[in-house]
């Protein structure tokens, strides 16, 4: 007998999700419970928005020294420049940066860590000049200015100009923006509302029917109280200090996602038709908020760029926990030099003829403390990192496929409101969504000063353990590793730059936040485009525009004419008929009022979960 329906919110409890994994049902994908005997992932994808993942120490990612940040924030900036997998082997170029850098007063920065860069990026450039992919940080920010082609990035500009001209009217600005950000797709107009919501639970929805079957289903039902508390069994057990982060899932809105499958191309060497590293994406249920008859030239581009896209997920989430941790530095112990221990009795303070003991005593402690100097580690020679099995997106989920949260928005800046303030610390969603990783691409910029998304994660605080250090000798965190507060494990990582033609891909364990950016000719206006997808765990199957028929009301009027009778009523004679349905269809105002509780509630989650973020500490033992 097939598998029924069953999905988060909807015959599975919400925070009981990681108990489940996404499976083939009868002509549609659906979730079975986890079977150890089956080729299942043993755990979903690591998120912060899981208090279990980060009392488990799943969401936190290797505390590195700040030498090999540096190290890191300096290749980030040799491979933005064009041609960098060339110039590195060029003897007068490497050592034209070498100067550059040892002589920045700025940096911290030594022969052997510029030799270790060098030796790295010669190592790197040769699968660059195949992929286009490199590493831009730690933790699994990855970057690439060549996956999607500059043909395909002028298709975008091309097929999105159809959202963008529209009368001002319709024109939907985000709200408190001041009219600077342009929603053209955004996921959180036209959610999932719980007990409003419809659901067909025969079989699933193809781009069409999405929109035909509208207003047929049955009511989503609103989540009890019990399963919006944070996961248990199934991920790891609740952690009894739950903080404010005890409600992480909402029981008001998810954001819908489109389902994506992987096609074969048309290879005739392929006769299983099983999906293969070749395989193309293909959009198989709406994209909400996007009309797939009125923009299907958009559709075939996004198509595209998913399919583009998938290198670089594949990428970010191999070097997700499950990833063997790698280091250019070591720091296994604290050492000075000068350390007072190794000075000369008769060269170390004396104690004076009127003096105490314990003035002497605290006089020698302030002295040794103001002499000794906290020795920085350095790296020995390159040790490229290990090869381990990766995660494939392809092969590993071929046959379920994936889900993906689309939004694109525009930021205009004018002479009259010149400067965008950039914007708060965050990951992607509630855990409704399950988001795994996240990728931007950045296809259209004019006219804007250098724009940069910052990176932050939570340190292992573990990490530290295996440290050796002197009872009450603490400032070796601060020296070595640039923590500012033992009680705070938020580690800035770096920024990334994001030009135009430039596609960034990260994980939902780390926060990120856009930096402020302004005109660069402040009499002109400039602006700035942005393709967001956010991926769903592919290991879980989350309610979709696959299940949910379109709930606009312009679209819906569009496909009620369709039948003959109401087709030739007057327009004011249909419009009262819609007017008797029961809660049905949601109009574009109703939906802007919806949008503003959900960013209502996101704005707690997100303030809740900064808390969390930053509220565990390294916890020095006395010892």
């Amino acid at each position: 007998m097939s598998p029924a329906l069953k999905l988060p919110g909807f015959g599975i409890p919400l925070n009981q999700a990681g108990k489940w994994r996404a499976s083939l049902g009868d002509g549609f994908v659906t979730n079975t419970e986890y079977n150890r005997s089956k080729n299942f992932r043993h755990k979903l994808f690591d998120n912060a928005l899981d208090k279990n993942d980060i009392y488990g120490a799943y969401a936190f990612m290797p505390l590195l020294t700040t030498r090999e940040h540096t190290m890191i924030h300096v290749m980030n900036d040799i491979t933005d420049k064009p041609g960098w997998e060339d110039k590195v082997f060029d003897m007068n170029i490497t050592a034209k940066w070498r100067r550059e850098l040892l002589e920045d007063d700025t940096l911290d920065i030594t022969e052997k860590m510029v030799d270790w860069i060098i030796d790295e990026l010669q190592y790197k450039s040769k699968p660059y000049k195949t992929d286009g992919i490199i590493s831009a940080l730690a933790s699994g920010v990855m970057k690439s200015d060549t996956l999607i082609p500059s043909s395909l990035q002028e298709s975008l500009k091309a097929s999105v100009a159809r959202l963008e001209n529209v009368p001002e009217a319709q024109k939907d600005y985000h709200p408190y923006t001041d009219n600077q950000v342009l929603d053209l797709v955004h996921p959180s107009l036209f959610p999932l509302v719980y007990g409003k919501s419809r659901i067909v639970k025969d079989g699933i929805l193809n781009i069409h029917d999405g929109i035909t079957k509208s207003g047929t289903g049955e009511i989503i039902p609103i989540p009890s109280m019990p399963e919006t508390g944070a996961p248990g069994e199934g991920r790891r057990e609740t952690h009894p200090s739950m903080g404010k982060m005890d409600r992480p899932f909402s029981d008001k809105f998810q954001w819908l996602p489109c389902d994506v499958a992987f096609r074969p191309m048309d290879d005739p060497t392929n006769a299983s038709r099983e999906p293969i590293d070749s395989s193309i994406c293909t959009i198989t249920s709406y994209i909400n908020n996007l009309h797939p008859e009125a923009h299907k030239e958009l559709y075939a581009v996004l198509e595209q760029i998913i399919t583009c896209t998938i290198p670089l997920w594949n990428e970010t989430l191999s070097r997700s926990k499950n990833w063997p941790d790698y280091r250019r530095i070591e720091y296994t112990a604290c050492t000075y030099d000068p350390d007072p221990n190794d000075i000369p009795e008769e060269d170390r303070p004396q104690q004076l003829p009127d003096e105490n003991e314990d003035d002497y005593w605290q006089r020698l402690e302030e002295w040794e403390w103001e002499i000794r100097k906290v020795v920085k580690p350095e790296p020995g020679k390159f040790v490229p990192e290990e090869e381990r099995e990766a995660i494939n997106l392809q092969r590993d989920y071929g046959k379920t496929g994936l889900q993906i949260i689309v939004k694109l928005a525009n930021i205009y800046l004018t002479p009259e409101n010149n400067k965008y303030a950039g914007g708060s610390w965050h990951v992607e969603g509630q855990l409704n969504e399950h988001i795994c990783a996240s990728a931007l691409f950045y296809y259209d910029s004019v006219n804007i000063t250098e724009s940069r998304l910052e990176f932050r994660q939570m340190a292992n605080f573990y990490d530290i353990d295996d440290i050796s250090y002197e009872q009450d000798h603490r400032e070796w965190l601060k020296v070595v590793f640039g923590v500012e507060d033992e009680y705070c494990t938020a580690q800035e990582i770096g920024s990334v730059l994001c030009k135009e033609g430039r596609l960034i891909t990260f994980l939902n364990t780390l926060q990120h936040r856009v930096r402020p950016f302004e005109l660069e000719d402040p009499t002109k206006p400039g602006h700035r485009k942005i393709l967001a997808m956010f991926l769903v765990d592919p290991n879980i199957r989350i309610i979709s525009t696959a299940n949910v028929p379109a709930q606009r009301e312009d679209w819906w009027k569009e496909q009620v004419p369709l039948d003959r009778a109401l087709g030739k009523l007057p327009m004011e004679l249909f419009d009262e008929v819609v007017s008797h349905l029961d809660n049905f269809p949601m109009t574009m105002k109703e939906a802007k009022g919806l949008r503003l509780e959900l960013m209502e509630e996101r704005k707690t989650v997100i303030s809740d979960h900064n808390n969390e973020f930053t509220s565990h500490g390294f916890g020095l033992c006395e010892h």
